[in-house]
């Protein structure tokens, strides 16, 4: 990894656009997608501006400023005083169309690889930052909540805006099981709650809550932290008491009403099903009927067993069918229609009979994904993604169980075995990445 501290230091004053910045502040301080990147507006200038700092490091070489005038050479004289004529270069030849197809291939491939790397980045920088919180909770409540705030706010002013976003899979490397169901739930949702055009307020209070629905968990035995179907009567009773014991560390925390109600009831059911309280839909808040659904829907996909997990397909499928009278129905159908059919992770068959992973869900067309298809010609390493938006011809006939698929498209796709979203801006490709992935 390249040095950046050799790399010159600006005063924040005479930033231009066109410069490559370097801000030294954590994921969470600023509002950028990434902390390093190109000035490409007066509103970026003002608002690195507005973070207060004196200086900030930048890359006069990935920078794209108006550069002055270069001088003009004059000719060489010969020994006999004339002047002779600069060599003439030959032109370069043309690139072959083999060629230009190659260098397609190559851009739009680390066009992909940068996205996945954007967020799983900023998927690591939150999950570390959720980890601290959590072990704040019991010596520091106050500033445990102060925390969750900052982790939430960060997260909003990422997913907050007029753009489009992709639901995107993420690796196999997503952290330890309660810090991505925390992530998983929040960010799930917070994208679902701006679905329904939820106030910033009201999607702080969520995220929050959502953050902290387990944390009751803290305070029970590792036994019983995460439910069994083969746990006796007391040790059920004594797994449900999290909700209770979280509720007392979030008064203790100091959390508003908001995020209290979210854990408070986040095991609640729209029929009066759940527990503690039996509330039902009418008694539920809007952010904990989101929770509830987003948590079932993770627990289905992420078990505390790995061999019971379902697809989040199969997740998906038997929510809708067993569980419609569970949920609130309408947020229910929304969830589905922003996470597609097949949500990313969902291994399917494609339409031509090809094998695929789908890892990307634009939130706003969920029933044409993103997926990586099993191409034995093209290195695992080298397989671009195929959006299905482009393709009207081809679509998803089914989805598997990844033990369903043949051995060779189970070792190229990978399909995951624990499942961590993030999101991403959708970005629009060029005409030529689409049909080279075609």
């Amino acid at each position: 990894m390249k040095d950046r501290s050799s790399e010159p230091l600006i005063d924040v004053g005479q930033l231009k656009v066109g410069m490559f910045i370097h801000l030294d502040l954590g994921w969470m301080s600023h509002p950028f997608p990434l902390s390093s990147f190109k000035l490409t507006t007066e509103e970026q200038l003002a608002t690195v501006r507005s973070l207060k700092l004196k200086q900030v490091r930048w890359s006069p070489s990935k920078s794209d400023l108006q550069a002055d005038a270069e001088p003009i050479a004059l000719p060489v004289a010969s020994a006999e005083g004339a002047a002779s004529p600069e060599p003439v270069a030959a032109a370069p030849a043309a690139p072959s169309a083999e060629e230009l197809a190659r260098q397609v291939h190559k851009d739009a491939l680390k066009a992909q690889r940068d996205a996945l790397n954007l967020c799983e980045k900023q998927y690591a920088e939150a999950s570390t930052a959720f980890r601290q919180l959590i072990e704040m909770v019991p010596r520091q409540p106050t500033g445990s909540r102060e925390q969750a705030e900052a982790l939430t706010k960060a997260l909003l002013a990422k997913m907050l805006g007029d753009s489009d976003l992709n639901i995107r899979l993420l690796s196999e490397g997503a952290g330890d099981r309660n810090t991505a169901h925390a992530l998983n739930v929040s960010i799930i949702s917070l994208l679902l709650a701006r679905v329904f055009n939820m106030s910033a307020d009201e999607m702080t209070d969520l995220g929050v809550g959502a953050l902290l629905h387990d944390m009751g968990k803290l305070e029970l035995p590792a036994r019983v932290r995460s439910r069994d179907d083969g746990f006796s009567s007391a040790e059920l009773q004594a797994y449900q008491t999290h909700v209770a014991k979280g509720v007392a560390l979030a008064q203790k925390m100091g959390l508003s009403a908001g995020p209290l109600l979210v854990i408070a009831q986040h095991h609640e059911n729209a029929d009066g099903t759940g527990f503690p309280q039996r509330l039902n839909a009418d008694r539920m808040s809007a952010a904990a009927r989101i929770v509830a659904l987003v948590n079932r829907f993770d627990g289905l996909c992420n078990p505390a067993i790995p061999a019971k997990s379902m697809t989040p397909h199969e997740a998906l499928s038997l929510m809708f069918a067993q569980g419609r009278s569970r949920f609130d129905a309408t947020m229910l159908n929304a969830f589905i229609r922003m996470m597609g059919v097949y949500p990313p992770g969902s291994a399917v068959q494609l339409t031509d009979d090809r094998f695929a992973l789908v890892v990307a869900v634009n939130s706003s067309r969920p029933l044409k994904p993103r997926v990586m298809v099993h191409d034995p010609k093209v290195p695992r390493e080298e397989a671009l993604i195929l959006n299905l938006e482009t393709q009207p011809d081809l679509g998803i006939r089914r989805s598997l169980k990844p033990a369903m698929l043949p051995q060779s498209a189970l070792d190229y796709l990978s399909p995951r075995q624990r499942v961590a979203y993030f999101f991403e801006p959708v970005v629009t490709r060029p005409e030529t990445y689409q049909e080279l992935a075609a």
